[in-house]
């Protein structure tokens, strides 16, 4: 709308005007009750495009913006212990797990098809519609005070199996090529892909085990873990090893083609924390934390406003499809699996909303996708303002529903 700058302006006043934007912003949004990152979205759209026009699109801040990303899935495996993969579809759970999964999926795909897209960008707007944005679900409803209650825990175990299966298929669907060959072609391109993400599994089940065994020698091996820290002259030298051991497996998932986010996930939800001390551990989370949430991260999401273009938004159909099916589908998928887990009507109705939060793992999985030429800007804007208003709305409606739920007396 407004071009208040012709010329470039140099890398770090880009920087510094970005960063003061989203943190104000996001001060302001913490201030109301919802998440940062909406403020932070909200600063990148108001310096981008759609109204001020001030940073460029793309440029130098992009690696800044990639690192966030990469510190953001490592901070969202370090919540999730490898356990509680199985306890996500276990038993009961399964159903809730699958069937907010597959719904909202088939929605996407549905609409995809009605639509006329292309295979791989009905695919993406599949997983985005379908997935469940973790640390933003465990904020609302550490927010609420429910997360330790039934309900919430049936959220976040959904909610995890969700992250988990979108982002192996992103990793297949990055790495197939074979969208527009021929019928061997394709063949070999799904076969070949599959098989790689096989071998990743393979070397994930390996590295699973190998943890548990080290695990069973925890009282063994914890003081030469700490003797081997205290002989480190460097400083943090558990977080290097953190770190480096998430990038040995974010690198082997780029090697084989897939992205490097799904490998940084589960290097960090598989690191064996238990045999270093728990309060040194915590300080490399805190570590963490500090320097994503106060420096990446609102650059990560600004970028993300930035890239979002208003004037791009001439779909009104498609938005308004989008919106409601994005609601609909996961609602109805959590509250359908609820009911084969047997909980009853309410319960299954909060669990349904609670899993419509998408934030951070949308937002990651559009961005990637707009990256690598999958979808274009009008697409993306959709997609940015679907995560918005599902992150926007979903605590409202979740803690209605929890109060809902405290006057029939259960919990």
């Amino acid at each position: 709308m407004f071009h208040l700058f012709h010329t470039q302006l140099p890398f770090i006043v880009n920087l510094l005007i970005l960063l003061l934007s989203a943190k104000i912003l996001g001060e302001v949004a913490e201030r109301l009750g919802q998440p940062a990152m909406i403020g932070e979205v909200l600063a990148g759209v108001i310096l981008g495009p759609s109204l001020f026009n001030i940073i460029p699109v793309v440029g130098d801040i992009k690696p800044i913006a990639d690192l966030g990303v990469f510190l953001l899935i490592f901070m969202a495996g370090m919540e999730i212990e490898a356990e509680e993969i199985r306890n996500s579809i276990r038993g009961k759970n399964f159903w809730i797990a699958l069937l907010g999964f597959l719904i909202p999926m088939g929605s996407g795909l549905l609409i995809g098809h009605l639509f006329h897209f292309s295979n791989i960008f009905t695919i993406f707007l599949g997983l985005c519609i379908a997935i469940t944005a973790l640390p933003v679900s465990i904020r609302i409803l550490m927010d609420l005070g429910k997360l330790q209650t039934d309900v919430g825990r049936r959220i976040i175990s959904a909610a995890i199996f969700n992250d988990i299966v979108s982002l192996m298929v992103l990793g297949v669907i990055l790495d197939y090529n074979g969208a527009s060959g021929n019928l061997k072609e394709v063949t070999f391109s799904i076969l070949f892909t599959s098989g790689k993400v096989i071998f990743f599994i393979f070397f994930l089940v390996a590295a699973y085990r190998l943890i548990g065994i080290s695990k069973k020698r925890v009282s063994t091996l914890n003081p030469k873990m700490e003797k081997f820290l205290h002989y480190l002259k460097g400083k943090e030298s558990l977080f290097a090893l953190v770190i480096l051991f998430v990038l040995i497996f974010s690198s082997i998932a780029e090697l084989l083609g897939l992205h490097f986010i799904v490998g940084a996930f589960f290097g960090a939800m598989l690191f064996p924390r238990t045999l270093f001390q728990k309060s040194e551990f915590e300080q490399v989370k805190h570590s963490t934390a500090s320097f994503t949430m106060g420096f990446l991260a609102p650059i990560f999401f600004a970028i993300m406003g930035v890239q979002f273009d208003a004037t791009a938004l001439t779909n009104g159909l498609l938005l308004t499809v989008v919106l409601f099916a994005s609601f609909l589908s996961k609602i109805l998928g959590g509250y359908f699996g609820s009911r084969l887990a047997g909980f009853d009507n309410l319960k299954a109705i909060t669990i349904g909303l609670g899993l419509n939060a998408r934030g951070i793992m949308e937002l990651v999985i559009a961005n990637i996708a707009l990256q690598k030429g999958f979808i274009d800007v009008p697409i993306f804007s959709i997609l940015v303002v679907m995560a918005l208003l599902t992150t926007l709305i979903t605590p409202f409606l979740l803690k209605d529903a929890f109060i809902r739920i405290e006057k029939t007396g259960s919990t």
